[in-house]
């Protein structure tokens, strides 16, 4: 079994689950991802943890979380 490298991160402006599907789906589409977990916390910023095969460039999950919609804090 390989291992994997979970990034953390923390995105603004998320209120519901629409907002949580958005983010994830971005995020999943990355490559070498292999999971997203949003603790959502409506109308405050939302702790994100992406777990992938190798350690993700913070550009480009920066670049996948504004092609949803949001930001990064």
């Amino acid at each position: 079994m390989s291992e994997t490298t979970q990034t953390e991160i923390t995105v603004a402006g998320m209120t519901c689950g629409h907002c949580t599907a958005a983010v994830s789906e971005e995020l999943s589409a990355l490559p070498g991802v292999v999971a997203v977990a949003v603790d959502l916390h409506p109308g405050e910023d939302s702790p994100v943890t992406i777990t992938s095969e190798a350690p993700l460039d913070p550009a480009t999950v920066a670049s996948a979380v504004a092609e949803a919609g949001y930001s990064l804090r």
